[in-house]
C-alpha cells in the first residue's frame, strides 16, 4: 500500500512539474524521520531551482498552490527551505489496506528471469554454507515472483568437474571399488555422507603426492568428459546422480525446489561447449597460448583492472582466464560461459529434457539429458536477466563469464548477468562444540570457527536440520506437554525451518555468519520464532474472541478517522503504516539484492505488534468502536506478517 501511494505521488509530481515548468525529471521521494513531517518528502524543488533560477521554497509554494488532489494523499505542504512533504489520508489508507485487494502483489512487467542457486558439487553431502546459498536463492525467487516476474529456478549440476573426479579416484584407487559395488553403495541411505568422508580422504591422498594428483585428475577428468561406456564416466554418473537425489531431499526439508537441473555433462555431450568455443575463437575473445606457463591453453586475454597485487592472487586470476587446458579439457569457467549464453537464448542450441525420477514431494523436476527429448518439457532459457547465486570467492570467475559475453558483443546480457554473491557461514565455538568438533583453545576464543568440506570439517545440512528439529520439538513440549503426533511434528518443523531460514536471511549478504543453535531458536530478539510467536499471539486473541462469543461491532468510517487523529492516533498510524509497507520493503530488497530487508521488515512489524499489544487491552476495551478498530488492526498485522514470512519461506504454526 505504501509503495502504491509513493508511485502515485511520484508520477503526479513529475506530471505537474512537466506541465507547469516544461521540465522532465525524476522525482525523488524520501521517508521523513518523524511522523509529524508526513509520510513522504521530496527535495525536487532544489533541483528545479538550479534550472529555473528561482528560490527552492518559492517553487515549492507554487507547486503546492497549483497541485491537483492526489488520490490517497491528504495534503502536500512546504517544509524547510523548499521540501515538499506529503501526508497520507489515514482513513483512506486504512480502508485500502483492509480491503481484499490490498493483499494482492503489485503487477510486474512479467520479465523472464532465471535464478540459478544451490549448485552444489555432486560429490558429497550438502553443508551449512550450501543452505545459505539455497535459502538466499529461494527467497529471491519468491520476491521476484511476488512482483510479477516470470521466474525459472535452475540448479547447475557440475557432474564432470574435479570434485566428482576426486571421489571417483577415491573409490577406484583408494577403496578399490568396482562400478557394480559403487552402484550398490549409491542405492543405500547416507551415500552422500560416505562420499563426504571419501572426499576428505582423497584430499589428504593428493596432498601427499601432488604429481600423482595431477596425473590422476587429468586422466579421470578426460574419461568423465568423454562419457560413453567407459567405467570411469559411468561411475562418475552414478555418484553424481545419487548425490543430487540426496541434495534435492535435503533442500525439500526447507521447502526449496527446482524446475530444472542443468547438468554439465550435457553442455559437453550436446556440444554446447563446441558451439560456444567456435563463437569465442571466431570473435578472438580467446586466444591460443604458444609460450609461457599457459602454453597449449586457450585463454581469455583480459585485464579486468582488479587490485590483486600479490603473486598468489595474480596467479589464481591468471589461471581463471584459462578456458581450455593444455590437455584439452574444458575449465569450469569455459562451460559456464556456454551455459550463460544458453540462459539468454544466445547459443543457438537447446538441451534435451527428461523428468528426474523420484523427486521429493512428487514435484516435477526436469533435468537435461543426452537421451531423446521429452516433448512435454516446458521451454527453458531465453531470459532477460540471470541471477547466479554463488559465494563471493567466485567473484572473479563470474567476471570472466560476463567478460566472455561482452567479448561476443552481448553487452546488455553481460550487464544482466547478476552475481548474487554472499559470504561464508561459520560456527560459533559453542555451536562447533555442540556438533562434536574438537576445537583448539585458541580457536575457541575467536568469534567464529571456519569449516572446510575439503578437510571433512563442517556441519552437514541434514545433521543441522535434524538437530534444529529435535531442539524445536523439545521447546514445543515445554509449553504443550500433551502435543503429539502430526501436530507436534508439524509445529516443530515450522519452528525449526523458520528459525534456520530467518537466521540465514537476517544478515546482509556481505556478512560472515557465525551460526549458533541457541541464537537461531531464541524466541527473543531478531529471530524467526519471535516473528512466528507474534502471529500465534494474534491468533490466540481471535480464538478468545470466538470463545467469548463476542459480537464485534462494525467499525464506522468516522470512528476510524477519529481514532487515527485522536490522542493515540500517531501510535496506531505508525503501526498501520508499517503494516502497509511490505511491498515497499520487497521493492527495496530486489533493487539492492538484499533479502535481509524483508526479514528486517518482518521483525519490526512483529515488534510493533508486541509493543501495541502490551499497551492496549484489546479484548477488554469497553468502547465497541475502538475495540473493533483494535481487532481489525491486529488482523491486518497478522495478514501482512504472514505474507512477509511466506516470502522468506517461513510458515507460522498455530501454537508455540
Amino acid at each position: 500500500m505504501y509503495l502504491t501511494l509513493i508511485h502515485r505521488l511520484r508520477e503526479a509530481l513529475a506530471a505537474h512539474i512537466r506541465e507547469k515548468y516544461n521540465v522532465e525529471l525524476t522525482v525523488v521521494l524520501e521517508r521523513p524521520p518523524k511522523l509529524e513531517m508526513g509520510e513522504a518528502a521530496s527535495p525536487v524543488c532544489f533541483e528545479l531551482a538550479k534550472r529555473l533560477k528561482k528560490a527552492p521554497r518559492q517553487i515549492a509554494q507554487e507547486l503546492t498552490n497549483s497541485l491537483s488532489k492526489i488520490e490517497g494523499i491528504a495534503r502536500v505542504e512546504v517544509a524547510g527551505g523548499g521540501y515538499l512533504n506529503a501526508f497520507f489520508d489515514r482513513t483512506a489508507y486504512w480502508e485500502a489496506l483492509s480491503s481484499d485487494s490490498a493483499s494482492v502483489a503489485p503487477s510486474g512487467a512479467g520479465k523472464k528471469v532465471i535464478v540459478e542457486h544451490t549448485s552444489i558439487n555432486p560429490n558429497k553431502a550438502a553443508h551449512i554454507g550450501h543452505l545459505r546459498n539455497a535459502v538466499l536463492g529461494d527467497t529471491m525467487v519468491r520476491l521476484l515472483r511476488h512482483t510479477g516476474n516470470d521466474v525459472a529456478v535452475q540448479n547447475y549440476i557440475d557432474n564432470t568437474g574435479v570434485q566428482v573426479a576426486d571421489v571417483v579416484i577415491a573409490f577406484q584407487q583408494m577403496e578399490k571399488r568396482s562400478l557394480a559395488e559403487v552402484k550398490e553403495l549409491a542405492a543405500r541411505d547416507k551415500f552422500d555422507y560416505l562420499c563426504w568422508d571419501l572426499y576428505a580422504k582423497a584430499t589428504q591422498y593428493f596432498e601427499e603426492d601432488k604429481t600423482r594428483a595431477q596425473k590422476l585428475r587429468g586422466e579421470t577428468l578426460k574419461a568423465i568428459e568423454a562419457g560413453g561406456d567407459n567405467e570411469t564416466a559411468q561411475m562418475a554418473a552414478v555418484i553424481a546422480d545419487s548425490v543430487v537425489g540426496f541434495h534435492l531431499r535435503t533442500m525439500a526439508r526447507l521447502d526449496i525446489f527446482y524446475e530444472l537441473l542443468a547438468r554439465e555433462s550435457e553442455i559437453l555431450h550436446l556440444h554446447f561447449w563446441d558451439a560456444a568455443f567456435e563463437k569465442l575463437k571466431s570473435s578472438s575473445a580467446i586466444q591460443f597460448a604458444t609460450s609461457g606457463k599457459n602454453a597449449g591453453c586457450w585463454v581469455m586475454p583480459w585485464n579486468h583492472g582488479g587490485t590483486a597485487q600479490d603473486g598468489e592472487n595474480a596467479d589464481e586470476e591468471d589461471q581463471a582466464k584459462i578456458i581450455v587446458r593444455s590437455n584439452g579439457t574444458v575449465t569450469y569457467v569455459g562451460k559456464d560461459i556456454a551455459y550463460q549464453l544458453w540462459k539468454f537464448g544466445l547459443l543457438g542450441k537447446d538441451f534435451h529434457y527428461w523428468k528426474w525420477p523420484n523427486p521429493p514431494d512428487e514435484k516435477i523436476v526436469w533435468a537435461t539429458t543426452t537421451a531423446s527429448n521429452d516433448q512435454t518439457a516446458p521451454h527453458f532459457g531465453s531470459a532477460e536477466a540471470v541471477y547466479n547465486v554463488i559465494d563471493s570467492r567466485q567473484a572473479y570467475l563470474q567476471e570472466v563469464v560476463a567478460e566472455g559475453l561482452r567479448a561476443l558483443g552481448h553487452a546488455k546480457e553481460a550487464e544482466s548477468s547478476i552475481h548474487f554473491d554472499y559470504e561464508i557461514v561459520a560456527l560459533t565455538p559453542r555451536c562447533a562444540a555442540e556438533m562434536g568438533y574438537d576445537i583448539p583453545t585458541e580457536e575457541s576464543k575467536k568469534s567464529y570457527v571456519e569449516v572446510s568440506g575439503r578437510k571433512g570439517l563442517g556441519v552437514k545440512a541434514d545433521d543441522l536440520i535434524d538437530r534444529m528439529l529435535k531442539a524445536a520439538e523439545a521447546r514445543v513440549l515445554q509449553k504443550h506437554p500433551d502435543m503429539a503426533g502430526i501436530e507436534l511434528t508439524g509445529t516443530a518443523s515450522d519452528l525449526a525451518v523458520g528459525a534456520l531460514r530467518f537466521f540465514l536471511l537476517k544478515f546482509t549478504r556481505n556478512t560472515i555468519i557465525a551460526f549458533d543453535f541457541e541464537d537461531a531458536l531464541s524466541a527473543e530478539g531478531e529471530t524467526g520464532p519471535y516473528c512466528q510467536y507474534a502471529i500465534v499471539r494474534i491468533r490466540g486473541i481471535r480464538r478468545k474472541e470466538e470463545e467469548a462469543a463476542a459480537q464485534r461491532a462494525r467499525i464506522e468510517r468516522e470512528s476510524v478517522t477519529a481514532i487515527l487523529n485522536g490522542p493515540d492516533g500517531n501510535v496506531f498510524w505508525d503501526v498501520l503504516l508499517q503494516a502497509g509497507s511490505l511491498d515497499y520493503s520487497v521493492d527495496a530488497s530486489i533493487a539492492a539484492q538484499e533479502p535481509a530487508f524483508v526479514s528486517k521488515y518482518a521483525f519490526q512489524l512483529a515488534q510493533a505488534f508486541n509493543n501495541f499489544y502490551h499497551k492496549h487491552h484489546i479484548l477488554s476495551e469497553p468502547d465497541q468502536q475502538k475495540r473493533a478498530f483494535l481487532l481489525g488492526l491486529t488482523e491486518l498485522l497478522e495478514r501482512e506478517l504472514v505474507r512477509a514470512l511466506n516470502l522468506l519461506g517461513i510458515q507460522a504454526p498455530e501454537k508455540m
